[in-house]
């Protein structure tokens, strides 16, 4: 385990060198969002009350379509200099590549809420005092359930054809459970009486431990040819 830690390490400093260098992929992700959340404010125009109750799943959507955006190079972009070859015949175990791709996904997209949720706030007059904690909570939870789903399909993906099409057609039936709990647990925050809903942040994480289980034990087969 601590050889496949020390792996999951080296190939996570190596994506974020990457991305830190060039910030293609974050910077296209971070506009996207942001551009998604704009024209939301301008065509609803919401109240207060209406931002409660539509902001947490335009808020989602902002995600997942930055999620979407984001998690399709992971594996696409190793086959340039078939890269992904070389990580397979090096003395690494497969769900080390897994991680260390499922992990610097994760801090990417993270990097793209911290921008994402304060903008949000403002422009749908929703105040984050009380429940920044809580929030942090679910939102680690909903961003930790689609980057490990959307890492696994990246990797399925990687050799088809139609790539870009494909990811999103298998990765959004997968993730309405998820998403469904993530904007009612987000929902339950944002109300008059805030409230974090142990019913949804429990399936959230029972998401979350399922599937990051099932990317561990598929891991073999997931980074094959």
């Amino acid at each position: 385990m601590s050889s496949t830690a020390r792996a999951a390490a080296i190939l996570l400093a190596k994506e974020l060198r990457l991305e830190f260098r060039t910030r293609e992929i974050l910077t296209a992700t971070v506009v996207f969002a942001l551009v998604v959340v704009v024209l939301f404010s301008f065509a609803f125009d919401p109240t207060a009350a209406e931002s409660r109750r539509y902001g947490p799943g335009l808020l989602w959507i902002a995600f997942l379509f930055a999620g979407s955006l984001m998690l399709h190079p992971s594996f696409a972009r190793e086959q340039t200099n078939d890269t992904l070859d070389a990580l397979r015949m090096a003395p690494v175990s497969p769900f080390a590549i897994l991680l260390g791709k499922l992990l610097a996904n994760f801090v990417f997209l993270s990097i793209a809420e911290v921008i994402l949720v304060p903008v949000f706030a403002v422009l749908y007059n929703i105040s984050l005092a009380g429940i920044l904690g809580r929030l942090i909570v679910v939102l680690m939870l909903g961003t930790f359930g689609l980057v490990v789903t959307g890492t696994v399909f990246s990797a399925i993906s990687a050799h088809a054809r139609m790539r870009e099409l494909l990811l999103p057609l298998l990765l959004l039936p997968i993730l309405a459970p998820m998403l469904i709990a993530a904007v009612e647990a987000t929902a339950a925050l944002l109300a008059e009486q805030p409230a974090l809903n142990r019913t949804w942040v429990t399936l959230l994480a029972g998401f979350d431990i399922v599937f990051f289980v099932a990317s561990w034990l598929l891991c073999d087969f997931l980074v094959e040819e």
